[in-house]
């Protein structure tokens, strides 16, 4: 047997072995469950609002309230759930950060408050904070290059 037909077999065996995912309906339900977690974030807005709050306070609160959610909600592993079912749907919006930060620390509780917890909450969200932050300051720093017009020194 040469190289490529030992190859061939494998991933015919791969293929034959690998359970089809049902696409249509992954997409649907991350659509639905991405959609309903907006509406409790414009309702929750709204309501700051009409309570008298202006645009960014709202703003503020929503995200706020929104990740103290789904920090609970992952903490009672429900969170994780709503995440097998819905895909992409409950990691897009902002409560997926918050879950992608307590999952770890949860997961590593057993090892201590300090070397568990605190050592390991931002396993998976440190990349995204650090490159996040060194892209903001980039595009920050080419914006001033580009736009010293504007800028006049007294």
């Amino acid at each position: 047997m040469d190289k490529i037909e030992t190859n061939k077999q494998y991933q015919d065996y791969v293929d034959k072995k690998t359970p089809n995912s049902p696409i249509i309906k992954n997409c649907f339900n991350a659509f639905w469950v991405g959609g309903l977690i907006c509406i409790i974030g414009q309702i929750i807005s709204d309501f700051c609002k009409f309570r008298g709050f202006n645009e960014e306070s709202s703003g503020a609160i929503t995200s706020i309230i929104l990740i103290g959610i789904s920090a609970f909600l992952t903490g009672l592993n429900i969170f994780n759930k709503i995440g097998k079912f819905a895909g992409a749907g409950s990691i897009v919006p902002i409560t997926g950060f918050s879950n992608s930060i307590v999952s770890p620390a949860m997961e590593y509780k057993s090892e201590g408050y300090i070397m568990g917890v605190g050592a390991k909450m931002f396993t998976v969200a440190g990349p995204v904070l650090v490159y996040g932050i060194s892209a903001s300051i980039l595009v920050g720093i080419v914006y001033l290059i580009f736009n010293t017009q504007s800028i006049t020194l007294v």
